[in-house]
C-alpha cells in the first residue's frame, strides 16, 4: 500500500506532525462491504484525494466526516477564512471523527469503517449508503506516529477502535510481535484481520468488565521493552491505562490511550477527553 514518505519514529514515544493546509473534499462512495452484521466498510474516491496525507504506523490517524444534509443530500464544507475554517451561513452539518482504515494511492481510494447502530447519525448514514452517494471528508489535520523500535506491541480496543487496532497488527515494524485484544458484541462481529506470524488476536465478547479482564489475563513480556496502544470507551481505556501504568509498571511514554467515546455522552469530542491518571 503506497504511503506518504515520513521518517520512521524511533524515539521510543509517540510523535506528532501537523498537516497544512487542512484538506477539504467532497467524495463519492465507490463501494460498500458488510464486513459483519454491525460493521460496514465504505470506500470513497474523488479528485480531492490527490495528495492525501497518509503515514504508515500512524495507526490512530483520523479524518473528520461531514455528513450530507438528510433532506437535501447536500454537503456543506467549512470555508477557509483569515480567522480559520467557517461553515456557510445557516449550515450545521453533523461531523464525526473516523480512523483511516486504508489508503490506496494507486487507485485513489480512501477506506473508512463504520459501526452500524441506530442511535448515531454517522452509523445511520453508513447503513443506507450506496455507490454514488457523497460525503465530506476533512483532514487529516496531523499524524500521530507510533514508535517503531519495540520488539513487542499490545493493541487494545473496542469495536470503535477496530480500524486502529487492525492497522497496528497489519503495519507492524519488521521483526516485531503483537497481541491485539478486541471487544466486540458477539462471535458474529469477529472479523478476519491480515495478521502475519508473531501476531495473536484475542476476541472478547461484550460484557461488563470483559475487556479489562482480558487485558489482565494477558501475560506481558518480561521487563518494559514494549509499547501499548489502547482506544475505545473512555472509562474502559482509563482502567486499561491505569493497570498498565501502575500494576504492570509500563512507563508513561509507552502507553498511548485514547477515549473515542464516553458512555452516556452523545457527539463527544474525543480531543477533549483525558484518558489516564498520571
Amino acid at each position: 500500500m503506497p504511503v506518504t514518505a515520513a521518517p520512521a519514529n524511533t524515539t521510543g514515544h509517540v510523535t506528532r506532525h501537523r498537516v497544512e493546509p487542512l484538506g477539504r473534499r467532497i467524495l463519492t462512495v465507490v463501494r460498500c462491504e458488510d464486513v459483519t452484521p454491525r460493521y460496514r466498510r465504505i470506500v470513497l474516491s474523488g479528485p480531492g484525494l490527490d495528495g492525501f496525507s497518509f503515514v504508515r504506523f500512524a495507526c490512530t490517524d483520523h479524518v473528520k466526516v461531514v455528513l450530507p444534509d438528510p433532506s437535501s443530500g447536500e454537503v456543506a464544507l467549512p470555508v477557509p477564512t483569515p480567522q480559520g475554517p467557517r461553515l456557510p451561513d445557516g449550515s450545521r452539518p453533523v461531523m464525526r471523527d473516523y480512523t483511516v482504515r486504508a489508503w490506496d494511492a494507486h487507485a485513489g481510494e480512501l477506506t473508512l469503517d463504520f459501526v452500524i447502530h441506530e442511535h448515531g447519525p454517522a452509523g445511520r448514514w453508513a447503513a443506507q449508503a450506496t455507490a454514488g452517494d457523497r460525503i465530506g471528508v476533512l483532514g487529516p489535520r496531523g499524524h500521530v506516529l507510533l514508535p517503531q523500535g519495540y520488539p513487542t506491541y499490545l493493541a487494545v480496543g473496542d469495536a470503535t477502535a477496530l480500524p486502529a487496532v487492525a492497522r497496528v497488527v497489519e503495519e507492524l515494524p519488521d521483526g516485531a510481535r503483537a497481541t491485539a485484544i478486541i471487544e466486540v458484541a458477539n462471535a458474529d462481529e469477529e472479523q478476519p484481520l491480515t495478521a502475519r506470524d508473531g501476531v495473536e488476536v484475542i476476541w472478547v465478547h461484550q460484557a461488563p468488565g470483559a475487556l479489562d479482564a482480558a487485558v489482565r489475563a494477558w501475560t506481558p513480556p518480561d521487563g518494559t521493552d514494549w509499547f501499548a496502544v489502547a482506544a475505545g470507551e473512555a472509562g474502559a481505556m482509563t482502567a486499561v491505562r491505569r493497570y498498565l501504568r501502575h500494576e504492570v509498571g509500563l512507563p508513561k511514554q509507552q502507553v498511548a490511550a485514547d477515549g473515542y467515546w464516553k458512555r452516556g455522552v452523545a457527539g463527544l469530542d474525543h480531543h477533549a477527553v483525558t484518558v489516564g491518571d498520571d
